[in-house]
């Protein structure tokens, strides 16, 4: 909203700009501290039009700013202009999100394209193992352990021990190690957890083969998980947390 409010000051500098009749703007020279102020803020009008809202059209703009200072009849209500302004702002950011996205994605695949290759070779060679499953997904399990408790839901909260390694077998994170378990949400985390856990049933111990798109993807993970690793972790389950 802060960003709508700036475009607003910006938006409104610049109908005034433009109302001269003739289209063109004279120049004057700055004589005053608000001579100066007048000039800065017509500069970061036009910076702030250029680079968040460069797709205007500047007559329909200039009719609503001159509706609102004549206080003549506006077209829409300020109801729908906060709206119609926090809707096109929030695509406009999800579409730079997007963008940078995807960015990152070709970097990370141009780089670590290795690691994904590695991570397929050893999920096709693992599924053929005895005691290995395959969901729908692609997560791969192997039960260790099968308990007799409740089954977990998305929306539950669980206590489970965890370690988990790279196909290699680096460790990058175990609270077997630290010899404390650990609480969260069973749809608080990456998909092949949060698939894998609602398999278990409360007193199970699992072995979970996570294909790089079902844990981190192109993003890397702290000093140890690299872009497009699979990830392997047996998982205790402990307790529903109620």
């Amino acid at each position: 909203m802060k960003l709508i409010k700036c475009l607003g000051v910006a938006a409104a500098g610049l109908a005034m700009v433009s109302c001269n009749q003739n289209g063109g703007v004279p120049n004057k020279a700055l004589k005053t501290e608000v001579d100066s102020v007048s000039y800065a803020i017509g500069m970061d009008v036009a910076r702030n039009i250029n680079s968040n809202a460069s797709e205007i059209d500047r007559e329909i703009f200039m009719q609503g700013f001159m509706n609102v200072s004549d206080s003549s009849d506006v077209l829409i209500s300020e109801d729908q202009v906060q709206m119609v302004l926090s809707q096109y702002f929030q695509k406009k950011q999800a579409d730079a999100r997007k963008k940078q996205e995807e960015e990152m994605k070709k970097q990370a695949e141009e780089k670590f394209a290795e690691n994904k290759t590695e991570g397929e070779k050893f999920l096709e060679e693992n599924k053929a193992k005895d005691g290995v499953k395959v969901t729908d997904s692609g997560l791969q399990y192997e039960v260790l352990e099968e308990g007799t408790g409740e089954k977990p839901t998305a929306t539950s909260r669980v206590k489970v021990h965890y370690h988990g390694t790279l196909i290699d077998g680096t460790v990058f994170d175990s609270s077997v190690d630290r010899g404390e378990p650990t609480q969260f949400g069973v749809g608080q985390v990456i998909p092949g957890w949060t698939e894998g856990l609602q398999l278990m049933s409360v007193g199970s111990k699992y072995k979970f083969y996570i294909p790089q798109d079902l844990a981190y993807g192109f993003r890397q993970q702290g000093p140890k998980i690299k872009p497009f690793s699979t990830l392997i972790f047996e998982v205790e389950l402990i307790e529903i947390v109620k």
